[in-house]
């Protein structure tokens, strides 16, 4: 398969009194500060100052994993920045929001109920709680006290992770996938699971679920749509599956051959002990996407990609080359050696020649079948 998971580095923090921190918002409104550090400044003006304000990413702490699975989502969807900064943002947001980050209040999403409750995730479906206007804000606290109401009621028909139960129950045991069901995805603070219990479904405890309490439906409801997020894409209980699956020797076929690698890389040369550098997920990671966040064994960066150039040839001859800043159908801009900033209007008059070291590996996303992958993935781990 194409999508990759992305190792990353970082150590978690507890920042609970910076992360409440306010500032004058927006209309005179108070709002939330990041915390200072090394990669504030950065995490600022790529992602709080054109698309987002920082109360999105202070909702809830994230592991290391998560963290750089978020950052590499939102280039995706047009993130501007170098792939310096990509690596300082995923650093700073693993160090001062880490798993064990304790907040003790979050700022409100809104008018939806619990929006603005303590402990409150924020945490709609998409990476950074995106999705939904009236998605379920996970109270946590609410959550573990539902988790206490499933544990006790719930658990052996539908599963420690209430993905179903064990075909090997007896059939009457076997409950259905709730992070799957439609009431529970259609659910708002127990509007739609509360009136499913009420009609009498039957409790592990043989008691009928009509005698749930309304604030137990509450924090059930809290725990299960915890699970619901938990496993999507960025949430927690996303682990990495052994993708050591292809081989090695025909890896290096394609590596030589079909896929003509070794006319840019070399196996005794920049390729030389990668497998011994880099675990597998972030060497699949780096050949598909070499411009993804990734970090080498140990918690170093991983070795940055060579910067996309452009030549601009103006129609007095002249020739200004440099790093590509921005390019669209109007206009060029560019850093030269010297570091000076440099734009030009695209017109018939003027030559432009991008140079983007990494346009083999995107023509090759429409090529490698999975089996390609998997044995490119293999051989470059085996390169010790």
């Amino acid at each position: 398969m194409k999508v990759s998971t992305i190792a990353v580095f970082g150590a978690p923090a507890l920042f609970a009194t910076l992360v409440l921190a306010q500032t004058a918002g927006r209309n005179g409104r108070s709002g939330p500060q990041l915390p200072d550090g090394a990669g504030r400044d950065v995490t600022q003006k790529v992602c709080g100052a054109t698309c987002h304000g920082p109360d999105i990413i202070m909702g809830k702490g994230r592991s290391r994993d998560q963290w750089t699975a978020v950052v590499n989502t939102m280039v995706g969807r047009g993130a501007k920045a170098s792939e310096a900064e990509l690596v300082q943002i995923a650093q700073y947001l693993t160090t001062h929001f880490g798993p064990n980050m304790v907040v003790t209040a979050v700022p409100s999403r809104g008018n939806r109920a619990g929006a603005g409750s303590s402990g409150a995730s924020g945490r709609g479906p998409g990476p950074l709680g995106a999705g939904a206007a009236d998605s379920h804000v996970v109270d946590d606290a609410g959550a573990n006290r539902g988790k206490t109401v499933y544990i006790a009621e719930c658990i052996t028909c539908h599963g420690p992770k209430a993905r179903g139960a064990d075909s090997g129950l007896p059939r009457n045991q076997q409950g259905a996938d709730l992070v799957r069901s439609l009431v529970v995805l259609h659910d708002r603070y127990g509007n739609t699971i509360g009136p499913f219990l009420a009609k009498g479904h039957p409790l592990q405890s043989g008691r009928p679920a009509s005698s749930l309490r309304t604030e137990q439906v509450a924090d059930l409801a809290h725990f299960l749509h915890q699970k619901v997020y938990n496993t999507l894409r960025s949430g927690s209980e996303l682990q990495i599956q052994n993708i050591l699956t292809g081989d090695p020797k025909a890896g290096a076929a394609y590596f030589n051959g079909a896929g003509k690698c070794n006319t840019c890389h070399s196996p005794t040369g920049d390729l030389k002990g990668i497998g011994r550098r880099y675990d597998p997920p972030t060497i699949q990671s780096k050949f598909l996407f070499p411009r993804s966040v990734g970090f080498a064994r140990g918690g170093a960066a991983a070795q940055s990609a060579k910067p996309v150039t452009v030549t601009v040839t103006q129609a007095s001859g002249d020739v200004v080359e440099g790093v590509l800043d921005k390019m669209d159908d109007f206009n060029v801009s560019l850093r030269d050696a010297q570091g000076n900033y440099r734009s030009f209007k695209i017109t018939p008059s003027i030559k432009v020649v991008k140079n983007d070291p990494s346009a083999m590996h995107v023509t090759l996303l429409d090529q490698y079948t999975d089996k390609n992958m998997h044995d490119i993935v293999a051989y470059l781990e085996s390169l010790k």
